[in-house]
């Protein structure tokens, strides 16, 4: 196995800065190479007293050693959507040290940052696979340098103007229904903890081979969340007032031109993520829903 890991982040606050710090120790202990996202570089060495210059760095996807043995988020959930970014197809593990609010994907305790290089080494810990969803053919739209892949959600939604938009939507090319609201989610099962969520999507498990369209303040009250099976290809026809329209891949904007047409599907690969012991998927729920607040539970 190699013995390079590497390390990305967005902000360089204390807790970052301690994580980075006590990182750089365990991997200098257990003989691991380490190399940087360069923004994240550029932060630790113009704004902290961390010695991070003379270690790799890498910019793009497209710059990644397939190689590396493990590829650490330091954040959020948000932060662990944009890690995502670099390693895609890659095949390379992806666990999140939380320096954020309690969260579904970064969830290794940043207490326990020391431990985490050792475990990885001695095998502790299960992967788990997450599907994504891909923007299949809109890269002219988006332009060379997007990822098209999502980890979450492919969102479409109305733009600069208070009035509904229609979404005509067709699965493997069978006409499904015209949905008049102010958007619709495509979320996977690990984006069904997020904006689909706070829209009355339902919670799936990240194993399910399934996605679920979930419509955004529907003019119809029978217009429901639905839960479809992941190799359904999803054909959308966007509509309204306006002449363009947002389109949301992540966290990811941009824009589509009025009545024009987006296909959706899943990946050909899968995400390796990380699972270390007490961190299972199960109990993040219990804790974000507050399920053992009420004792008779």
């Amino acid at each position: 196995m190699s013995k390079e890991i590497g390390i990305f982040g967005i902000h360089i606050d204390q807790d970052e800065q301690k994580v980075v710090k006590q990182l750089l120790q365990s991997a200098a202990d257990l003989n691991y190479k380490v190399c940087f996202e360069f923004k994240f570089a550029q932060k630790l060495l113009e704004k902290t007293d961390l010695v991070v210059k003379g270690y790799k760095t890498f910019k793009s996807h497209k710059e990644i050693d397939e190689s590396l043995a493990l590829f650490i988020s330091i954040g959020g959930d948000g932060t662990m959507l944009r890690a995502s970014n670099y390693i895609r197809d890659k095949g390379i593990p992806l666990v999140g040290i939380n320096t954020g609010r309690l969260g579904f994907l970064s969830t290794y305790k940043k207490e326990h940052t020391l431990s985490l290089l050792k475990e990885f080494s001695q095998g502790n810990y299960e992967l788990d696979f997450r599907q994504l969803i891909r923007l299949e053919n809109r890269t002219e739209l988006l332009g060379p340098n997007w990822e098209n892949d999502a980890l979450n959600e492919i969102t479409v939604s109305r733009k600069d103007t208070a009035s509904m938009i229609t979404i005509e939507v067709w699965l493997n090319d069978h006409f499904l229904t015209s949905y008049w609201a102010d958007g619709l989610i495509m979320a996977t099962p690990t984006g069904s903890t997020g904006y689909s969520l706070s829209c009355g999507g339902p919670v799936i498990s990240p194993g399910a081979k399934s996605f679920v369209l979930t419509p955004i303040a529907p003019h119809n009250l029978n217009a429901r969340p639905l839960v479809i099976e992941d190799d359904t290809v999803i054909k959308l026809k966007v509509s309204g007032r306006e002449s363009q329209h947002l389109i949301t891949v992540d966290s990811k904007i941009t824009t589509m031109a009025n009545e024009e047409e987006i296909v959706v599907k899943k990946t050909p690969y899968k995400l390796k993520m990380l699972n270390f012991k007490g961190e299972h998927f199960l109990h993040s729920l219990r804790q974000k829903m507050l399920w053992g607040e009420d004792k008779r539970n």
